[in-house]
């Protein structure tokens, strides 16, 4: 009797990390010269990272701040979907940016098509918002994740349930 084994293809956010991540660039934003008398500041709240800077440049000065706390903090910049910029009270400018969690039908599909062209003897099914890979060999499967990581793909995948 074979035994099936498996593993997920996950997006996943660390919404704390990117909670320090925001504090730690506020805090940088607060006590940078450049910024002294500056309306720009950076927040997180459900999911989306709210930017505001006093033109463009300043945001993205802003941004370029939180890139480089989100990177130290081990968060993928793929798994950031930005929305435009708008102006905002005070002549100011504001960017939202939202936090990918959980891969979308569109790319579970995009994955599962993927994996099924590889000729990789798994089977690929898609389970809410995520993708289970399984198949009779783990080599096979370690062959997968190999194939998945080489894609370039628009978001961060982890692989998790290795069994």
């Amino acid at each position: 009797m074979a035994k099936d084994y498996s593993f997920d293809v996950v997006c996943r956010t660390d919404l704390q990390e990117a909670q320090n991540a925001v504090n730690q660039a506020a805090r940088e934003i607060g006590t940078r010269y450049d910024f002294k008398g500056s309306k720009s500041s950076v927040s997180l709240e459900d999911g989306r990272i709210t930017l505001i800077g006093d033109d463009d440049f300043k945001l993205r000065l802003v941004r370029d701040i939180l890139n480089t706390k989100l990177v130290k903090r081990g968060i993928s910049l793929k798994n950031i979907r930005e929305e435009k910029k708008e102006p905002a009270a005070g002549g100011t400018v504001r960017q939202v940016l939202e936090l990918t969690n959980g891969i979308s039908s569109d790319m579970a599909k995009d994955i599962v098509k993927r994996v099924k062209a590889s000729k990789i003897k798994v089977s690929a099914k898609i389970n809410g918002d995520e993708v289970r890979v399984s198949g009779k060999d783990k080599d096979a499967l370690q062959a997968c994740i190999a194939f998945l990581k080489q894609q370039d793909l628009p978001m961060d995948l982890q692989f998790v349930n290795y069994r």
